[in-house]
């Protein structure tokens, strides 16, 4: 019998994830996925029941005109699936210094989301689109939303992993800091690591890889993150898709200054046009960098330089372990499904105990989970994320 569901919703820079499911079973009645927003061709894929269906929305689609389309073609169309949602779970990224927990969403937490824009500019206008339209649209549940944030996980983050090296005042008095991102995923993967370990959760020591067109990693030390990568915003930390990662500070000063951009152009260029899409100059899209990486030099250098920072962090993250590393965990898009990201990161971490199984490294995509690597080598597992999951998890918990 159909009771008990929970929509979750995520919306993102460029595309919106859409699920309804049973918290308590985990069985899962719809999902979908619209991509591409805002540009030419803008798909929507879901599935109901395990048929699967496709349609083209239209060309540089909005939120508004997607999320429009899900309601008006999806869901109403499911209407026993429908009418059975108790709560409906959002996804956002970044809560800010207030906000340390999933919370009930109301016009106070609104407020707060909409004052962490600056911290997240790519996220969480995306994020306020859907809470405030699933309120317009679902007015009966309109007290039953939940905000589940990336943040909470890095909350007891030390002193030594958030705070940057500038004068202590801009903490104190502007918050900022190293904030963190992804940690929906990195909790939910670090939970299902713990099992597959067979080790406690409170004495586990590994280093998770979200990868995708968003990336980061994050060190949790007995059962606790220590340490990530993405920083005040998402664009610290990893190449990514258009966003840049580390960069010296002084090279917007340079490109503000000498090249006289200005400086809303040069956020425009750092978190729209470079990573994988500035370096290659092509795509951002990883499908399109692996399969052309043997026949096209800036496709390989792109993915070159993606592993090279990748395989850097995970060195550095290693002296944040007490003493040993249980694992590491590869998850998100390309961390599950591009063996070749893999086999070349670990490639280069050969010195410090990584051996992969190449026939392992090979079949592991495509939803299955499992390890990659030999047997005396560092374990390294890939999971796939389910974040839908654990925001459904956590929305349940609030509206009950």
């Amino acid at each position: 019998m159909l009771n008990n569901l929970i929509f979750v919703l995520n919306c993102g820079s460029s595309s919106i994830k859409f699920s309804i499911l049973n918290p308590n079973t985990k069985k899962k009645y719809l999902s979908g996925l619209v991509e591409c927003l805002f540009l030419k061709n803008t798909y929507i894929k879901w599935k109901y029941l395990g048929i699967k269906y496709e349609k083209y929305i239209g060309s540089h689609v909005s939120h508004q005109d997607a999320l429009n389309f899900i309601f008006n073609q999806v869901l109403s169309k499911e209407k026993n699936i429908y009418d059975n949602i108790i709560g409906i779970g959002h996804r956002v990224v970044h809560g800010g210094k207030r906000i340390n927990k999933s919370v009930l969403i109301n016009t106070e937490i609104i407020s707060f989301i909409e004052k962490a824009i600056p911290f997240a500019p790519l996220h969480n206008p995306a994020n306020l689109i859907g809470i405030k339209m699933v309120m317009e649209k679902l007015p009966l549940l309109s007290n039953k939303n939940v905000a589940v944030f990336d943040t909470s996980f890095y909350q007891k983050m030390p002193k030594t992993s958030f705070l940057y090296a500038i004068p202590y005042i801009f903490y104190k008095k502007y918050h900022i800091r190293r904030y963190g991102a992804h940690g929906i995923s990195h909790n939910y993967v670090s939970n299902q690591a713990s099992i597959m370990l067979n080790k406690d959760f409170n004495s586990l020591n590994i280093i998770t890889c979200h990868l995708g067109n968003g990336s980061s990693i994050s060190a949790i030390r007995n059962g606790v993150c220590v340490d990530t990568s993405m920083g005040l915003t998402p664009l610290e930390g990893l190449v990514m898709g258009t966003r840049s990662g580390d960069i010296d500070p002084s090279v917007i000063f340079f490109m503000h200054q000498q090249l006289g951009i200005s400086i809303n152009t040069i956020n425009t260029i750092l978190t729209k046009e470079s990573g994988l899409l500035g370096l290659s100059g092509i795509s951002s899209d990883f499908r399109y960098l692996e399969k052309n990486y043997s026949t096209n030099e800036k496709a390989k250098l792109s993915v070159d330089i993606f592993c090279h920072r990748l395989s850097k962090y995970i060195a550095s993250y290693m002296c944040l372990m007490d003493n040993s590393l249980d694992a590491v965990v590869f998850t998100g898009g390309i961390g599950e499904n591009v063996s070749l990201i893999r086999q070349i990161t670990l490639s280069k971490l050969c010195l410090i105990g990584f051996k992969i199984d190449i026939e392992k490294n090979l079949s592991v995509k495509n939803g299955k989970s499992g390890l990659i690597t030999i047997n005396n080598s560092i374990p390294v597992l890939v999971i796939p994320t389910n974040e839908e999951l654990l925001i459904a998890q956590e929305t349940m918990k609030i509206v009950s």
